[in-house]
């Protein structure tokens, strides 16, 4: 029997999550790897803080991963969208950052996806 989710599911998540930003904080040098996990899909963009700008994004709904995702786990997928957005990262010419898991454990997906991204040539 799958354990519903709950108000205080998510309260403990938001504040886990508000003690990671406390120190976690992007610049143009070394932009935030922010993920975000739902539960069909991944999501992970680079931030500069200091600007309030995103630098890069990438996601299993954009248009170039989207294709490539299909018919993989969600492991799988989240791990494709690190390699991706580390690669569009190089493009820019990004190759460190600061990782903002936003409160989620770091296992299954998120971890899938960091290891994606330290594949694709970013460092963090």
């Amino acid at each position: 029997m799958k354990r519903k989710i709950r108000d205080d599911d998510v309260r403990r998540r938001l504040r886990r999550a508000m003690r990671i930003r406390k120190r976690v904080e992007g610049t143009a040098d070394r932009p935030r790897l922010a993920v975000y996990r739902s539960a069909s899909h991944v999501y992970a963009q680079l931030i500069d803080d200091r600007l309030g700008v995103t630098l890069v994004a990438a996601s299993t709904m954009a248009k170039g991963v989207r294709d490539e995702v299909k018919g993989l786990n969600k492991t799988d997928a989240a791990e494709k969208v690190g390699t991706v957005l580390a690669q569009r990262a190089q493009d820019k010419g990004i190759s460190t950052c600061v990782f903002d898991r936003k409160g989620w454990p770091f296992h299954g997906r998120i971890a899938a996806l960091a290891k994606g991204a330290r594949e694709g040539g970013l460092q963090f």
